[in-house]
């Protein structure tokens, strides 16, 4: 996050505490619980699994044989030192098929909770630290556990929308939807932040860098960007800060005193971006339940998750 001018740091530092350069901290407690909830639910999914039990020798050995049930699935079947597909489907995986015709629509959030292997959740978890942390302390549980349970779901949505044949885990779309709400802090919170050129420039190509990962094989970027976008626009909804020198008024002239918290350019992020989240969750959602293709209404969104290439193929 960029080094920015906060103006309620003076007015809440003594509730809350505050750092040495005057930014409000909050403590961080959520992230860490999410992170724990996820390694824990790895564990269950592990058990669950029970590898020497239930593999069939087809594809290989399990994997760390000495971890007894808690072993892992032969690398061909899956690289990632996890679990099976069926142990993954089995406790809430996201399934088109499930979703739409078994009635199982809780799977759009408990995929957000599981992950295909040590190696997945390792990268997302360590992500979550650097940038959860960090949005937590600034802004506190509620508004963050919010963008991040509303993103993963976004990212569900979009995911269960276009592609229907494989099942999808992790939450990579909740965590795109944290970088989102970063990029959209930026924008409407502007006057305040003191590099904001260089701020807007690093975030922007980090989002980009991630986003172009996605059209690797095996990788559901509609996660990454369904959760991106719902990131974004949540992100004008709840990360709103006053605007610089709301706070210190008191202090000023009466002719050199704001006279309104927020300037007119957030009000108008927050009513276009709660109408857009309206719109497109409630559209996805209609979409998602009548059983439609994403496919059939964007021929070439398929390409957005997985890139043709010679040296990989996307079936």
């Amino acid at each position: 996050m960029a080094n920015y001018r906060d103006p309620e740091s003076r007015a809440r530092h003594k509730n809350r505490g505050s750092s040495s350069s005057g930014e409000t901290q909050w403590t961080s407690w959520l992230v860490p619980l999410i992170v724990v909830t996820n390694v824990a639910m790895f564990i269950v999914i592990m058990y669950q699994n029970d590898c020497p039990k239930k593999n069939s020798g087809a594809r290989g050995d399990c994997v760390a044989k000495f971890l007894k049930r808690f072993s892992f699935q032969p690398l061909k079947e899956n690289p990632l030192f996890g679990p099976s597909s069926s142990a993954l489907e089995k406790l809430g995986a996201l399934e088109w098929n499930k979703i739409v015709h078994g009635n199982e629509g809780w799977r759009l959030f408990t995929c957000i909770w599981l992950h295909a292997g040590v190696i997945h959740l390792l990268a997302n978890m360590l992500s979550l630290v650097f940038i959860g942390i960090r949005l937590e302390q600034q802004f506190g549980f509620v508004r963050v556990g919010a963008i991040y349970l509303l993103s993963g779901f976004g990212g569900s949505i979009l995911s269960a929308l276009f592609i229907q044949r494989n099942i999808s885990v992790g939450a990579s779309g909740a965590l795109f939807g944290l970088l989102g709400a970063m990029l959209s802090e930026l924008l409407t919170n502007w006057s305040i932040y003191a590099n904001k050129a260089a701020a807007l420039i690093t975030l922007v190509v980090i989002i980009l860098i991630n986003l172009a990962v996605g059209i690797l094989p095996h990788v559901d970027n509609f996660a990454h960007i369904g959760g991106f976008l719902s990131g974004f626009f949540l992100g004008f909804v709840f990360l709103i800060r006053p605007q610089f020198g709301w706070l210190e008024r008191q202090h000023l002239p009466v002719d050199a005193r704001l006279t309104s918290k927020h300037t007119v350019y957030q009000y108008i992020f927050l009513v276009v971006s709660l109408i857009l989240l309206i719109v497109g969750f409630t559209i996805g959602l209609v979409m998602l339940f009548r059983g439609e293709n994403g496919n059939d209404h964007c021929s070439w969104c398929h390409n957005l998750s997985c890139m043709r290439t010679s040296r990989w193929k996307c079936d």
